[in-house]
């Protein structure tokens, strides 16, 4: 059963991925096309300047729920490094409770507006904002299920000390290292004066 959850897991991030690389690849097609029409022949594909605007939103939302997945979102961690482990656990669970709360409340408001939404129709495709604007009922609940497994996780023990910093910035290791020679470094200095 853990396999199977893991593998569908797993399945829907290469989806999220692969959704991502198709936003990035309508966007630039679109546009560069769009360009060199009216660069060399004075017109334009309408739907080139609707579109990739509408690619953009879901690279957006999708993309923040890649980052969350992969704890790669921007933060200050200067405070929560500090803290005991103890203390981290705690600052790591009030904001994933919060995380949470601000994606149920994501969830909430696309729903709040779903009628109006879907009403509303975009200039040149004529397709519902529903379609553009719905990509919010996606993200806000994966980024609340997100939370509530990591919740789930800090309250039965299954997290590890390294998780409980949410920014994973690459090199952030090599930086500690470096930190941690130059302390060495200062004191050796120090005691030979």
């Amino acid at each position: 059963m853990k396999q199977l959850l893991h593998s569908a897991i797993k399945g829907f991030d290469r989806l999220l991925e692969l959704i991502l690389v198709l936003c990035m690849v309508v966007m630039f097609v679109l546009v560069f096309i769009n360009v060199m029409m009216r660069l060399f022949f004075n017109s334009g594909i309408d739907i080139s300047e609707e579109l990739p605007r509408f690619a953009f939103v879901w690279m957006c939302f999708i993309g923040a729920i890649v980052g969350m997945r992969r704890h790669s979102h921007l933060g200050v961690d200067m405070v929560v490094a500090a803290l005991p482990v103890f203390g981290r656990k705690v600052c790591w669970g009030i904001s994933q409770a919060i995380m949470g709360i601000c994606s149920l409340y994501m969830l909430y408001g696309t729903w709040l507006q779903h009628d109006i939404i879907a009403q509303n129709a975009s200039a040149v495709m004529q397709i519902s904002m529903l379609y553009v604007y719905g990509i919010s009922y996606l993200a806000g609940a994966a980024m609340a299920i997100i939370c509530v497994v990591n919740l789930l996780r800090l309250f039965l023990g299954h997290v590890e000390e390294n998780e409980l910093i949410d920014v994973m910035e690459e090199g952030m290791e090599e930086a500690h290292e470096i930190e941690k020679e130059i302390a060495v470094h200062d004191k050796r200095e120090g005691a030979k004066a």
